[in-house]
């Protein structure tokens, strides 16, 4: 199993749910958070000052697929949340050693 974390623009947030679906992707968790990369953020103008907005707002997600499906899911991903302009984001793949489902009990893939 491994965990894929991607981070996106908060506005791609609905394409990528669709497509993540449409490959079977159950279920994930979804966080806002705030972040910069190379585009260091940007100056806005609010009622005639200028102000710089270090930290853009972004959506993390947190998906765990099988070790089969994570070139799949990867690349969902990027085809759904790319614009072709700065800042569409990051993906990182981590292993998970183990899963387990609270209510059941389950562990391993069948937890996912």
């Amino acid at each position: 199993m491994k965990m894929i974390k991607a981070v996106i623009k908060p506005f791609k947030l609905d394409e990528v749910k669709e497509a993540l679906s449409d490959i079977g992707i159950e279920g994930m968790t979804v966080t806002e958070v705030k972040g910069f990369g190379r585009q260091k953020g940007h100056s806005e103008i609010y009622r005639g000052s200028e102000y710089t907005v270090e930290l853009l707002p972004k959506i993390l997600l947190d998906i765990v697929v099988p070790a089969d499906m994570v070139d799949k899911t990867v690349e969902v991903i990027m085809k759904s949340a790319q614009t072709g302009k700065i800042g569409d984001g990051k993906i990182f793949v981590f292993p998970v050693e183990q899963a387990y489902r609270i209510r059941t009990g389950e562990k391993g893939e069948v937890a996912l």
